[in-house]
This record gives structure tokens, sequence and C-alpha cells, in this order.
């Protein structure tokens, strides 16, 4: 049971709505990265809540339903295919949790940050490492943002079956490779920074 340490030091030092944050897919090769934050009640305990990397998917979408119900606010955005491409996948990934943040309906006064930047939040913030398995605030943030992008890569498969990204999830497997040097990147999903393997592969066979 993840225990709320570091949300009740905060709560005692007089910050009343402490929110999670964290992302999923700033490593895949396609689609958007996305962030959520959260705002739990205080003391609240969903059984189950942790990492959602230590979870199985079934587990994840009934934690996704319980999280939705019981938080106080939550907010999910999306850093596009555009945006990472335009700047960086690092930036890209702040902006949305940034934005997770100002658009909660319960204005947070402290973000609670998982990894070990928090960089120019619009409210006091600090990066926890490895946050997901010790806060519970960021464990529901990291379920929401992984199953949301979990269901955009299913959405991108039925778009683009050739790629096998409800499988692989846009990471950078043999078969997703494999499937990228047949069929070309979708410019419309793909992170042009992320495939510059394939530039590479069309130089050395040219």
């Amino acid at each position: 049971m993840l225990e709320y340490t570091l949300e009740k030091e905060l709560w005692d030092a007089g910050y009343e709505f402490v929110c999670g944050v964290d992302e999923a897919g700033r490593g895949p090769l396609c689609g958007p990265v996305v962030a959520a934050a959260v705002i739990l009640p205080r003391g609240l305990y969903i059984e189950g809540l942790n990492d959602s990397k230590k979870l199985t998917a079934k587990k994840r979408d009934a934690l996704y339903d319980q999280i939705i119900e019981s938080a106080l606010a939550y907010a999910i955005e999306e850093g596009s295919v555009e945006e990472i491409n335009s700047t960086n996948i690092l930036e890209a990934t702040m902006n949305a949790m940034r934005r997770a943040v100002s658009n909660l309906k319960v204005s947070a006064n402290f973000a609670l940050v998982d990894g070990n930047i928090a960089r120019n939040f619009p409210i006091d913030a600090k990066p926890v490492i490895g946050g997901d398995a010790k806060s519970p605030s960021i464990a529901a943030a990291s379920i929401l943002a992984k199953v949301t992008r979990d269901r955009l890569c299913i959405d991108m498969d039925k778009q683009f079956p050739m790629y096998g990204i409800a499988k692989h999830k846009g990471y950078g497997t043999k078969d997703h490779m494999a499937a990228l040097r047949k069929y070309g990147a979708e410019p419309s999903i793909y992170r042009t920074k992320f495939i510059r393997f394939l530039d590479k592969d069309e130089n050395e066979n040219g």
C-alpha cells in the first residue's frame, strides 16, 4: 500500500490541494506523449494502486475507472506529434504536464512530478524520482496517462494496422522496426527525430 508520506508533508506545510503528475509515452517512436494530473482526497485508499508499469492492463483499466470516480480533480493532456517534432520530447512532455496541472477543475497548490525535472510549472512543484512507486497521487496520474496512451495506440492501430501499434504500443521492437522499413513512416503519427534510422538505412542502401 502506498502511503501519503510526501503529500502529508505538504499538507502539514499548508498546501491544501496537492496533485500528482506523470506521463506515458516518452520513449515510443510514434503518437503523442500523454500527461495526467490528479488530486486525490486525503487518505483515500484505492486497493492495488501502484506504478502503472507494475500492473496488468486489466488492472490498470479497473483502477482508471476508480480514480476517475474518486478523485477531487483530474486532467489528462497530450503533447502532440506535431509539438514533439517542432520542439523535442522533453519540452512536449513538460508542456503537457503543465497543461494538465492548469486544467484541473480544483486548483492545485503544489505538484509532485514523477521524474527528475519539474520546470516552469504554474504552481510550486517538486520532482520525485520513482514517484509513481512512492506517492498515491503520482501513481494515480501514471495510470490515467498510461491507460489513455494505450487507448490512443489502439486507435492508431485501427488507422494504420500495418505497424502493429496495438501490440508494441509504439516502442522500437524488432517487428515494429521491420514494419517501418517495409512501409515507411506515416508522417501524421511518427516522431521525426525518433526514426532517423530510416534516413540512415536509405543513405546506406543508396
